[in-house]
């Protein structure tokens, strides 16, 4: 009887791990059909953030993590905006940013990409709404002191990454970036041909 028992749990953590595996899948599918679309995978994180924004609006509590993800976030941020292969630590065969006006354009290659970057932030947002559920997480602190001490923290940081751009001469951002398009040549091409 008891090599019956073991054969009915076998089959059953068996169709929970194929279950699991199926959900896995169906997850991936639509994670990778959102890849493209990142200005409405942000709207949809900046909705979650609104909806975070309220729970501990509402419960005027929460502090802690909300420190805790305002960390999160600005290690994310950090590797959002760093190069790929810094060229301050290591030099390489690689691609590496330009240093001289010389020097051949290569392109800026993030360490943490945008749609990791976005994962990331969406998966924190995600946890510590669910945290916030939790009332063993509601650990009472002086919430200025958190929030003066994570300001410094950022500009700080924010200070030593900025001048890491200006020494080795990276924009991280697309802001003001020339962009080239196709349409101008094929548009003097026909005009051209019109004549």
């Amino acid at each position: 009887m008891e090599g019956v028992g073991g054969d009915d749990s076998s089959t059953a953590a068996g169709a929970l791990n194929q279950r699991r595996h199926e959900v896995s899948k169906l997850f991936q599918y639509y994670l990778d059909k959102s890849t493209p679309h990142a200005l409405y995978r942000w709207i949809g994180a900046s909705i979650l953030v609104f909806v975070f924004a309220l729970r501990i609006y509402y419960a005027q509590g929460f502090y802690i993590i909300v420190y805790g993800l305002g960390i999160y976030i600005l290690n994310l941020l950090i590797g959002f905006l760093s190069p790929l292969v810094d060229p301050e630590l290591e030099p390489s065969d690689g691609p590496m940013l330009p240093t001289k006006g010389s020097d051949e354009f290569k392109p800026f290659i993030r360490r943490l990409p945008e749609f990791k970057f976005w994962y990331a932030i969406t998966k924190a947002f995600c946890v510590a709404l669910f945290m916030t559920f939790f009332s063993v997480f509601d650990v009472p602190v002086f919430w200025p002191i958190l929030l003066c001490y994570w300001i410094v923290l950022f500009v700080l940081t924010m200070k030593r990454q900025i001048m890491h751009m200006i020494k080795y001469r990276y924009i991280p951002l697309n802001i003001g970036k020339q962009k080239y398009s196709g349409k101008k040549a094929s548009a003097s091409a026909s005009s051209s041909r019109a004549d």
